[in-house]
């Protein structure tokens, strides 16, 4: 990895240099909540100025953007007796992602594993993917983040190049080629060794400041030992099956297919649909049987897969720790009180 420092208004010049020929994406401020806070979202910007680099926690992901929650998949035509198929991947040119936190960036990593590298590659996704430039940004934690225990506070792959604000100016980490080409085009110097330590104290500090903590020793084996437990009844009457959790997650990715024809029987179209393992007919099947008709069961599998299973399929658990299911669950269930219930913890 090499790493540069440059001033503030350097990373402007970048952002021009990038937007010349793709579209952006970045973190912005929509409005306020209820206490007044700034509420941010990911959204396409022509401006420098309109992104926010201090930005907390965005409430929803940049998921939308290269997995889509509703996107049409094929779409068929009849031809005389015959019938042509078009398949459209909804990617016309590239995108500039400008200003993700760690654990967002870990998401796509995580996501990667199971849509890029299974034997059966999503090529929607890919295609969107392999078209990304990302610029990652440092935070500050927020009081539902606990990605350090995720292991997704820092991010060492999956971006182009990682900016952190050092006070004065930003000290860059360059991981492609593709970054090191745009940054020879803005003035950029070597670190020297207070540029080092101060950004080791920025480090120090932002891990000091993190609230919410899980603890994933021995987890997957806990979660085995304790499938039966009654804590999923607890947690079950809770849930309010809204998949909420799921809307807000960056790495859920279960998905419903629609096809519809049309009424003269000329066309038809294939849809996916972004869907939540905690909505009532997720796993019902042709015939009305469910598996998983219960609120405690579907909860309880939603975190096998993200703790458990996906652990064992590829060493790695899907859950970044955001916070974002926690922060924005109507009945207060968050990851580490789950977790810590499950462990044999208070509730």
């Amino acid at each position: 990895m090499i790493f540069r420092i440059i001033k503030k208004e350097e990373l402007e010049k970048l952002f021009e240099l990038l937007a010349s020929g793709s579209r952006v994406i970045g973190p912005v401020e929509t409005g306020h909540d209820r206490n007044s806070d700034p509420i941010y979202e990911f959204s396409e910007v022509s401006n420098f100025s309109e992104i926010r680099l201090d930005h907390t926690m965005t409430k929803l992901p940049a998921k939308k953007y290269f997995l889509p929650y509703k996107e049409d998949l094929a779409a068929f035509h009849m031809k005389g007796r015959d019938w042509d198929k078009s398949v459209d991947y909804h990617c016309d040119s590239p995108s500039v992602f400008f200003g993700l936190h760690a654990c967002d960036i870990n998401a796509f990593n995580r996501l990667d594993k199971v849509l890029l590298g299974s034997s059966y590659p999503m090529p929607y996704y890919a295609a969107k993917r392999k078209n990304m430039f990302i610029v990652g940004v440092d935070c500050v934690p927020g009081p539902y983040c606990f990605c350090r225990s995720m292991g997704a506070d820092t991010a060492l792959q999956g971006f182009d190049l990682f900016v952190t604000d050092l006070g004065k100016t930003y000290f860059i980490e360059i991981l492609s080629d593709t970054a090191f080409n745009f940054l020879k085009r803005i003035k950029t110097s070597e670190p020297v060794e207070a540029d080092h330590v101060r950004y080791m104290d920025i480090v120090s500090k932002k891990n000091m400041k993190f609230e919410a903590h899980v603890d994933t020793t021995d987890l997957t084996k806990i979660l085995d030992m304790e499938f039966q437990s009654d804590i999923w009844k607890y947690w079950g009457d809770k849930c309010l099956a809204c998949g909420t959790c799921a809307n807000v997650c960056p790495t859920c990715y279960c998905y419903s297919v629609e096809e519809t024809v049309s009424l003269d029987l000329q066309s038809a179209k294939k849809t996916r649909q972004l869907y939540s393992c905690n909505i009532i007919d997720f796993a019902e099947v042709s015939g009305g049987h469910n598996f998983r008709p219960e609120r405690q069961t579907r909860l309880k599998y939603r975190y096998y897969h993200k703790h458990r299973g996906f652990v064992e399929a590829y060493e790695d658990s899907l859950c970044v720790g955001c916070g974002r299911c926690g922060e924005a669950c109507l009945a207060d269930i968050t990851v580490p009180k789950v977790i810590s219930s499950v462990r044999g913890g208070a509730v």
